[in-house]
């Protein structure tokens, strides 16, 4: 399995979201993890980022809702205390087993 966290610079949030995958990769040695920074909004659009972080499974983006622009921009997920810049290990775990 290959988690890729897409990023970029101008939003602190991925950091977290690193240390959320680091966290799962302690309980699923097989996990493989790749970091891309997206560096231009042409290239945001050629890889659908839609924003920082995005956490692919496989290359699949399985926190994405259809109404989500594409772009350079932070994002928010929804975690069980409200919006944050990351979902929780649990949410991404919850993820990994569905």
């Amino acid at each position: 399995m290959e988690i890729t966290l897409q990023y970029f610079d101008g939003c602190p949030n991925w950091k977290v979201a690193d240390q959320h995958i680091n966290e799962l990769v302690k309980e699923f040695p097989e996990i493989t993890v790749s970091r891309h920074l997206v560096d231009t909004i042409e290239e945001a659009e050629r890889v659908g980022f839609r924003g920082s972080p995005s956490i692919l499974v496989d290359g699949v983006d399985l926190f994405a809702q259809a109404d989500e622009p594409v772009g350079l921009a932070c994002r928010r997920y929804l975690t069980p205390d409200g919006f944050a810049g990351s979902p929780t290990v649990e949410q991404l775990r919850e993820k990994l087993h569905s």
